[in-house]
């Protein structure tokens, strides 16, 4: 194929290459003005020819010896060879000048779309404070332990995720989100690294490693980003291989075919030959595709939404249903006790405190919101065998009694007698040795943006559902106030994957099936849909880690944006595409019938690979 990634030119400084031009032009016009002729005329031609493409010849010997012949350097050389083999030497020459300049705007254009990137995700830290015996110390970030404490001041960067122990300040997420609103930490708030402090000193008990780290991970998925290929990409890299050595096979037969069997000039088909070649090169294809969709990706990521790879973004521009979980991703996942209902020999204070107990090991949303509730501290050795149920709830023994907490099914499937209640939000039964004793109300604070987000999807024709594990009377409450096509309520993770399943197996071919989530049972879910998408910063590592696509903050809106974003990358892609061979066939029956010179074939050559580029960084925007 047309390994037009490997430029040939040493860009570290501007000169060498434009100064080769520059010279090669000079040479150039001194042989045509003084009307040099002969062995004279040769000389300063090959010597002209050299300074311009001696880096192109030698490339392509280069891939030659290493089995890539049917490159750019190939026929570039073929081509300018041939020319100077039938005394066309200006023509050589300029075919090399015209390309180096080529070269040299597509370099830069290719470089500032990379720059754009890099200062989109210019959030790697540099260093972290630490204190040690009383005087600030600075570390490389890989250096620095868990629970470790760090210090940052106003201006600096968070280098490490953890927890603030001391001080107060307001951070600046928008590397992370995309987002310009600032949050305010305070003792007992985590601290994601990336972010900027814009005031005061906060001091931070470290919670994870460099390497596991927010910003460890985000720069990892950026770097990575390229290496999944979307299928166009591999089109492209297919046509490539095909294409350029059947050209090369219509360029000898250009030459032979005609001569001998229609008019025997020899020299006028060579020519043409040698101007078919020119034309040939793949360039614009073979850029132009993977820089569009890294542009894309990078333009994504400018509003705090990571993409791993294109073909996620491909899978992303063409969505059939779109299935959110309930919890944390349409919902805050903050939750409240709202209502305390207790049987006749149980008070709703000590109903309260006896939950809370039992869902003192568990760091589930609903357990954090009781033990909220209760406020007090609780004495450990009190709960023993403690299990958690998936999806059900939690079963502990607490002074020598069975406790259980959970939903419907956990008391069902513990054979406890207690009576269904039916709540707007999230209903905790707890039932002592098989007696249930009441129930909490929790509720769940729907997000500001999630029925933009439910709606926007609907507009475009894109089928929305919610999975949930929480009780029906929540998840009916939640599909109420959103209005989405179904909802799925108390749902075990694997019923979670089995509904995903069936939604790929019904969908249009060419479709994809999204699925949204944060938490770490919804996993699964991710892996298993077409395209994966996780609440970033807030969601679980278990969740970014398994998703295709992470948002870095918790706006279910932003699957709008992402999806808009891929369509229009999508739309750049295949005019790229459409442009390219539309104008590569042109000019080749041109060239082929002597309609377009060798000069010509390189604008159009250089000219179509610089206007594919042009409009690819468009998605950048």
């Amino acid at each position: 194929m047309c390994d037009c990634h490997e430029h040939h030119h040493n860009h570290g400084t501007k000169m060498p290459a434009l100064l080769r031009v520059f010279i090669a032009i000079l040479l150039l016009i001194t042989a045509i003005y003084f009307k040099l002729t002969g062995f004279g005329e040769f000389l300063v031609f090959f010597a002209a020819y050299l300074i311009a493409g001696g880096d192109v010849l030698l490339l392509a010997w280069k891939n030659i010896l290493r089995g890539a012949v049917f490159d750019e350097n190939f026929l570039m050389s073929l081509a300018t060879i041939g020319a100077i083999a039938i005394g066309e030497y200006p023509e050589a020459v300029m075919v090399m000048v015209l390309y180096q300049i080529g070269e040299y705007f597509q370099h830069k254009a290719v470089a500032k779309s990379r720059k754009s990137i890099t200062e989109l995700m210019d959030i790697r830290p540099d260093y972290a404070n630490v204190e040690i015996n009383g005087k600030i110390e600075k570390k490389s970030p890989e250096e620095i332990n868990i629970d470790d404490i760090i210090i940052v001041s106003a201006g600096e960067k968070i280098p490490l995720d953890g927890v603030i122990v001391e001080g107060q300040a307001v951070v600046d997420t928008s590397a992370l989100t995309g987002e310009p609103v600032p949050r305010q930490l305070k003792p007992g708030d985590t601290a994601v690294s990336g972010c900027i402090n814009t005031n005061g000193v906060i001091k931070i008990k470290v919670s994870k490693k460099f390497g596991e780290s927010t910003v460890a991970k985000i720069l990892k998925l950026v770097e990575e980003a390229d290496s999944k290929k979307a299928k166009a990409e591999n089109f492209i890299t297919k046509f490539a291989g095909i294409y350029t050595p059947v050209v090369v096979a219509g360029a000898l037969i250009l030459a032979l075919i005609p001569p001998i069997f229609v008019d025997g000039q020899f020299g006028v088909w060579f020519s043409r030959a040698l101007t078919f070649l020119v034309i040939s090169c793949p360039c614009a294809l073979v850029i132009s595709v993977p820089l569009s969709f890294f542009a894309g990706i990078g333009g994504a990521s400018k509003h705090g939404i990571l993409i791993k790879g294109s073909c996620y973004l491909e899978a992303l521009s063409k969505p059939q249903a779109v299935v959110f979980d309930k919890t944390g991703t349409l919902t805050h996942g903050t939750f409240a006790v709202t209502e305390i209902v207790a049987e006749e020999d149980i008070t709703p204070e000590e109903l309260l405190e006896l939950t809370a107990k039992v869902e003192n090991y568990s760091n589930h949303p609903i357990a954090l919101s009781i033990k909220k509730a209760y406020g007090k501290d609780i004495d450990s050795d009190e709960v023993t065998n403690v299990e958690e149920i998936a999806g059900m709830g939690v079963k502990a023994l607490v002074d020598g009694y069975i406790v259980l907490a959970g939903n419907e099914k956990l008391m069902q499937k513990s054979e406890v007698k207690f009576e269904p209640v039916h709540e707007s939000g999230t209903v905790i039964y707890t039932a002592k040795n098989k007696k249930c004793l009441g129930y909490i109300v929790i509720s769940d604070e729907i997000k500001e943006d999630a029925s933009e987000a439910v709606r926007g999807l609907k507009e475009l024709g894109i089928m929305t559902e919610i999975l949930t594990g929480d009780s029906s009377a929540a998840a009916n409450y939640t599909a109420l106030m959103l209005d989405p096509d179904e909802v799925y309520s108390e749902l075990l993770p694997a019923d979670k994957v089995q509904k995903i399943e069936e939604l790929i197996k019904t969908k249009e071919k060419n479709k994809s099936v999204i699925f949204v989530g944060d938490g770490i049972n919804d996993a699964p879910v991710l892996t298993r849909a077409d395209i994966g998408v996780a609440m970033g910063v807030l969601g679980s590592d278990a969740a970014i880690e398994a998703a295709d696509v992470v948002i870095m903050d918790d706006k279910p809106s932003k699957i709008l944006k992402a999806i808009s974003i891929a369509q229009k990358t999508m739309e750049i892609v295949k005019q790229n595409i459409i442009f390219a061979i539309g104008v590569k066939i042109l000019f080749l029956i041109l060239g082929a019938f002597g309609f377009v010179t060798m000069w010509g074939a390189v604008f159009a050559d250089v000219g179509v690979t610089l206007i594919a580029v042009i409009n690819a960084l468009r998605a950048l925007k």
